[in-house]
């Protein structure tokens, strides 16, 4: 089968920007909604945007929305979150996610119950 992998994680001040890829390896994302999470230690993970299979539709959680982007780039077979405006509050393990059996037609899930293959993540420190 195959794997997701996340990358762009970093440390990184207040204010500052990066931007998350989602690799596909024996998968094509573009057949699929793609949703990105996080998740500190203890708490629960958190949906912050999804991106739908076939119109491109997009969600935003309020804790993300007019900061962060989602996009796609199909002839790299890559997903981004571009995050903009960090703050400590973001700090988090951030991981991708497919939803293989396509619950949806024209969206996309906001939660984790939505999604069935996930990569391991890639670790977010923003730190004054």
């Amino acid at each position: 089968q195959g794997q997701l992998v996340e990358s762009g994680g970093a440390l990184v001040r207040p204010g500052d920007s990066l931007r998350l890829s989602c690799a596909a390896f024996g998968f094509t994302l573009e057949d699929y909604a793609v949703g990105w999470f996080r998740q500190v230690p203890g708490k629960v993970r958190e949906g912050l945007s999804c991106i739908s299979a076939t119109v491109g539709s997009t969600y935003y959680a309020d804790s993300v929305k007019g900061r962060f982007a989602i996009s796609r780039d199909n002839a790299k077979n890559m997903v981004y979150l571009q995050m903009t405006s960090l703050t400590v509050n973001d700090t988090a393990r951030y991981s991708c996610a497919i939803d293989l059996i396509s619950r949806y037609e024209n969206g996309c899930g906001k939660y984790s119950e939505n999604y069935d293959h996930w990569g391991q993540g890639t670790q977010v420190t923003v730190t004054s």
